[in-house]
């Protein structure tokens, strides 16, 4: 074996250790939550009209298709100032409650499975969960590079619902 040879294989024996040990220290679940004073059939209206998205939301800066499981849905996120188009399929829809989708890339080494979730608090007041769970040999290392920035996605959107939700149910 010559030592060029020897050279490159070695380099890809190190990158695979690294990028498998970083998959498993790592995080893998952003979740973020905000109260909404508003009936969860309000928030929940104003979450699935996903064409609306253009109109209120920052992170998820647009957003084709429907809240249908199967449907195949088209986003365009903003992230740290950089646009991303991606096409993640619904998995759950259970009206007024839950509304889920799987996206993944990089020949499914990377999955997202991105969950809303409502709570009814009483009368008026709904908590809104809003996270994702990541899989995949290179979530660690993607989720070590874009973690924090999502997540500020997670809180700039949860914001903006709220204030569209609560701007609306006060009309």
């Amino acid at each position: 074996m010559n030592n060029s040879i020897r050279f490159f294989s070695i380099l890809i024996a190190a990158i695979l250790i690294i990028t498998v040990s970083l998959n498993y220290y790592t995080m893998k679940h952003l979740k973020t939550e905000i109260l909404i004073d508003a009936p969860k059939e309000q928030v929940w209206n104003i979450l699935i009209d996903l064409a609306g998205y253009a109109n209120w939301n920052p992170f998820i800066v647009s957003s084709e298709g429907e809240a249908i499981v199967g449907q195949k849905l088209k986003n365009k996120l903003m992230n740290n100032g950089k646009a991303t188009v991606f096409s993640p399929v619904v998995t759950k829809v259970v009206p007024f409650r839950e509304f889920e989708w799987l996206g993944s890339g990089m020949l499914g080494m990377f999955k997202g499975r991105h969950y809303f979730i409502l709570e009814d608090l009483g009368e008026n007041q709904t908590k809104f969960i809003h996270g994702e769970h990541f899989s995949g040999l290179l979530s660690g290392l993607i989720l070590q590079l874009i973690g924090d920035s999502t997540k500020q996605g997670f809180e700039s959107m949860n914001s903006a619902l709220k204030n569209q939700v609560e701007q609306l149910a006060k009309s």
